[in-house]
C-alpha cells in the first residue's frame, strides 16, 4: 500500500518567516522527514531544535547535472512513500521553481498533498521595491531561451545557484541590452543574510559564490533600447500609421504601396550582387517595411494583423516540411504535392496561382515550370535550341514583311523559348538580364569617362570610335 507524500514549503528566510502551521508540523510529526539541500537559513535553526532530517545534499556531489538529482530524489521519495507516509520540506513555496515537486506531481501512482509555504517572491518584491502588477516575468537561470524574455517587465531570474549560471544569463542578455545597463544581484531576500548589490550587466558573474537563494533582476529596460525588437518595430509602425502618427504613412493603401515592394526587392537584388553585408541589411529592413505596412493597413482596417501573416506562413512551413516537423502523414509527400494539396480546393487550373503583375520573363518560366511537373515538357535541350531557331526565322519573315503586331506576336515567342533555355539550364532569366543591364551601365560610363578625359563630346564622335572603348572596357573586366 502507498503513502502520501505530503509537501511544504520552507520559506525562503530565517525561523521568523516560517509560517506557525507549518512550524507545527516540522516539530511534531512522526513522519520521516526529507529535506533537499542542509543550504537553507531556516534547516539549522530546526535542527537545533532537535528536528531530524534526511537531507539529499550528498547527491549533488554524486551527480554531474541537476536534472540527475531532481530525478535521484523523487527515486527515492517515491520508493520510501511505498513503505510509510513521508514529509518533503523544500526551499520557497512547493509551487514555485521547484523541479523536484514538479516532477512529483506529474507521477500519478503515489498521491502528493501540497502544504504550502512562504513564497520568497513576497519578500523580493519587498525588497526590490516592486509592484508585480507592473508585469514581470520568473525565469528559471538554468533553462530559459532569449525569446522569452519581455523586456519592458521586471526580469526575475531564479535558481542562479553559482559563477557559471550567472555568466549564462549574463551573455543571453548581453545579446539586447547593452554591457553597462544596471542589474540587482538579491542574495536570501527577507532573511537577516539578506544582500542586495547592484552591478553594470558586463561585470554580472563577476565575485559571484556559490548560494541556492540567488537571484538577478533587471528592471525594465527603456523602449529606445529595444529598436531591434519585433515588438519595437511593430509599436514605430502603428504609431506612425496612428492619428499623431506621419502623414505620408497614414495616407497609404495596398495599392499605393505596390510600387515600392518590387522596388526594395530589386534594391535588395543589388546589394546581395554587390555583396556589400551592410547594405543588404539596409534593404532587407525596407523589405520587412513593406510587410510591417501591408499588415498595419489590414488590421487598420479590422481585416487582418501581422500575427495572421505570421501564422499562415509558420503553418504553410510545418505543413510542407514534414520530414522535419515529424507529420507522418505528409512525411514521403514532395514540397509541390504538400502545395497542390493547399491549393486544390481554390485551383480549377495547374496555371492557375501565378501572380500576374509578376515580370513578363519570370512569368513565363513559372508557365513552363507548371507545366513541365505534368510532363509538358521538351526531352532534351537541343529540342529548345531548334525551336528557339524555328520562332527566330518566323521573326524574321514577320520583320520582312513589316507587319507591327506579328513582328510584336513572334518576338513574344522567341522571348518564351529563351525562358525556356534559361529553366533548362537552372538560370534566372530576370537576373541575367539585370546583370546584363549592369554591365551595359558600367562600359557604356566606361566610353563617357575615357571620352571626358580625352576633352571629347560623346554626341561628335564615331560607333567606330566608341567601339574601341567598348572592347577595352570588356578586357578589363
Amino acid at each position: 500500500m502507498s503513502h502520501p507524500i505530503q509537501v511544504i514549503g520552507l520559506g525562503s528566510g530565517d525561523i521568523n518567516q516560517l509560517p506557525l502551521g507549518i512550524y507545527k508540523q516540522l516539530k511534531h510529526t512522526q513522519q520521516l522527514t526529507y529535506v533537499r539541500t542542509l543550504n537553507h537559513p531556516v534547516i539549522q535553526t530546526l535542527m537545533e531544535e532537535g528536528i531530524q532530517f534526511t537531507l539529499f545534499d550528498q547527491l549533488y556531489d554524486q551527480y554531474e547535472k541537476f536534472e540527475q538529482v531532481y530525478d535521484e530524489i523523487v527515486e527515492i521519495l517515491l520508493s520510501q512513500a511505498k513503505q510509510s507516509p513521508i514529509l518533503y520540506a523544500v526551499p520557497g513555496h512547493p509551487m514555485l521553481a521547484e523541479k523536484t515537486v514538479d516532477r512529483l506531481l506529474k507521477q500519478t501512482d503515489i498521491p502528493v498533498e501540497i502544504i504550502g509555504g512562504h513564497s520568497y517572491l513576497d519578500a523580493l518584491f519587498t525588497t526590490l521595491r516592486i509592484d508585480p502588477i507592473e508585469g514581470f516575468q520568473l525565469i528559471d537561470a538554468t533553462s530559459f531561451d532569449r525569446v522569452q524574455l519581455n523586456y519592458e517587465n521586471h526580469l526575475i531570474f531564479c535558481q542562479v545557484y553559482d559563477q557559471i549560471v550567472a555568466s549564462q544569463v549574463k551573455l543571453t542578455l548581453l545579446e539586447d541590452l547593452p554591457p553597462e545597463y544596471n542589474v540587482k544581484i538579491v542574495k536570501a531576500a527577507g532573511s537577516s543574510e539578506e544582500k542586495i548589490e547592484t552591478k553594470p550587466l558586463k561585470f554580472l558573474d563577476h565575485s559571484i559564490k556559490t548560494h541556492n537563494l540567488m537571484t538577478i533582476y533587471v528592471p525594465p529596460v527603456p523602449k529606445q533600447m529595444l529598436n531591434h525588437t519585433f515588438h519595437r518595430l511593430r509599436e514605430v509602425i502603428a504609431i506612425l500609421r496612428g492619428p499623431s502618427g506621419c502623414k505620408w504613412d497614414r495616407a497609404q493603401t495596398h495599392e499605393s504601396l505596390r510600387p515600392y515592394v518590387i522596388e526594395e526587392a530589386y534594391e535588395l537584388i543589388e546589394a546581395i550582387d554587390a555583396e556589400d553585408d551592410e547594405g543588404i541589411i539596409e534593404e532587407l529592413g525596407d523589405v520587412l517595411l513593406q510587410v510591417m505596412l501591408h499588415s498595419q493597413i489590414g488590421e487598420d482596417a479590422n481585416y487582418f494583423t501581422i500575427e495572421d501573416v505570421i501564422q499562415t506562413l509558420t503553418n504553410k512551413m510545418i505543413h510542407r516540411h514534414p520530414h522535419v516537423f515529424n507529420n507522418e502523414r505528409n512525411k514521403h509527400k514532395s514540397w509541390d504535392e504538400l502545395k497542390r494539396d493547399e491549393q486544390k480546393k481554390k485551383q480549377t487550373s495547374i496555371l492557375e496561382g501565378i501572380p500576374r503583375d509578376l515580370p513578363p520573363l519570370k512569368t513565363a518560366v513559372k508557365l513552363q515550370q507548371r507545366a513541365a511537373k505534368v510532363g509538358f515538357d521538351w526531352d532534351d535541350i537541343s529540342d529548345v535550341w531548334q525551336k528557339l531557331d524555328e520562332e527566330l526565322a518566323e521573326f524574321q519573315a514577320a520583320v520582312k514583311l513589316g507587319d507591327k503586331r506579328r513582328m510584336e506576336d513572334e518576338l513574344g515567342d522567341v522571348l518564351f523559348v529563351m525562358a525556356n533555355v534559361a529553366r533548362f539550364y537552372n538560370i534566372y532569366p530576370e537576373l541575367a538580364l539585370h546583370q546584363g543591364n549592369q554591365k551595359f551601365i558600367r562600359r557604356f560610363q566606361f566610353i563617357e569617362n575615357e571620352l571626358k578625359q580625352r576633352g571629347k563630346n560623346i554626341n561628335d564622335v564615331s560607333l567606330e570610335e566608341m567601339d574601341k572603348f567598348w572592347e577595352k572596357a570588356k578586357e578589363k573586366e
